[in-house]
């Protein structure tokens, strides 16, 4: 009788623990199809099921499957359970998640999206989608610009290694390494010489980075936002945010951190000298 308990009890024990692994387990499934937004700029929404637009506001989360919509002068940075960020530009629209798999990130089909794929605790592979490209990555930070409505795709990357391919067309893939970069146009194979042929783009790309890093730093201060490197890199170059700023709070109303942009010029002289 004593033993028919104490296997009763043994049986009872392992039954618990199952269920605490299931439900551990779940957990992390759930944290990995959401995405946490850190910082809004400006119009972020959500688009529903029924084609309605929902503002995001920071701390919101991202599900599977649901679109992200930026309108003009907006941005917004969101992070992932494992550490990894994106930041979407203006008018931008993205799916989160759109395809099951544990590769699939973003589904951008307008505008423009920064990626920072966290890989201290090894490799960390990751596709984002275009109508024309696909990119595949491993623990690297990298842009992607969708120019247009037949999906003429830009890619740059600052740090780690891509693989880009071009959907709409036969042929192999190509290695970005960094500081290089690719157009990827509808219906025409990608060879090694496009790679840097468009460098006023990149050009461009930092351009904007770099403005909307002031923007945010002018007193609308968001969770890792920084100045020195744009809105910031990962890896050898820096986590999302850079240097100098800091603080916490949405970037719509008053900030709570701090950014160094530098003394302001020294006023003109008087007229007559």
């Amino acid at each position: 009788m004593v033993r028919r308990l104490k296997h009763m009890r043994y049986r009872s024990t392992l039954l618990l623990a199952a269920t605490v692994v299931v439900s551990l387990a779940s957990l992390h499934a759930q944290d990995e199809s959401a995405a946490t937004v850190l910082v809004q700029l400006n119009r972020v929404s959500v688009l529903d099921n029924a084609g309605y637009l929902r503002p995001l506001a920071v701390g919101d989360r991202l599900r599977l499957h649901e679109t992200i919509v930026t309108g003009p002068e907006s941005f917004a940075r969101l992070q992932l359970s494992d550490g990894s960020t994106f930041d979407v530009y203006s008018n931008s629209k993205v799916v989160f998640r759109e395809t099951p798999g544990i590769t699939d990130l973003l589904d951008l089909f307008i505008g423009r999206v920064k990626v920072f794929i966290e890989h201290s605790k090894g490799p960390n592979p990751k596709d984002v989608k275009t109508p024309t490209a696909v990119i595949s990555v491993r623990g690297t930070v990298f842009d992607v610009e969708v120019q247009d409505a037949e999906g003429t795709t830009f890619v740059t990357l600052d740090d780690g290694l891509v693989d880009v391919r071009n959907l709409t067309a036969p042929g192999p893939s190509v290695l970005l390494k960094p500081g290089e970069s690719i157009l990827v146009e509808p219906n025409m194979p990608l060879i090694p010489q496009q790679i840097n042929q468009h460098a006023a783009l990149r050009l461009v790309l930092k351009a904007a980075e770099q403005a909307m890093a002031q923007v945010l730093l002018g007193g609308h201060v968001g969770p890792g936002i920084g100045s020195g490197g744009g809105i910031g890199a990962q890896g050898d170059k820096g986590r999302p945010g850079g240097t100098t700023g800091t603080g916490t709070g949405t970037v719509n109303g008053p900030a709570t951190g701090t950014g160094t942009t530098g003394a302001p010029a020294p006023p003109p002289p008087p007229p007559g000298h």
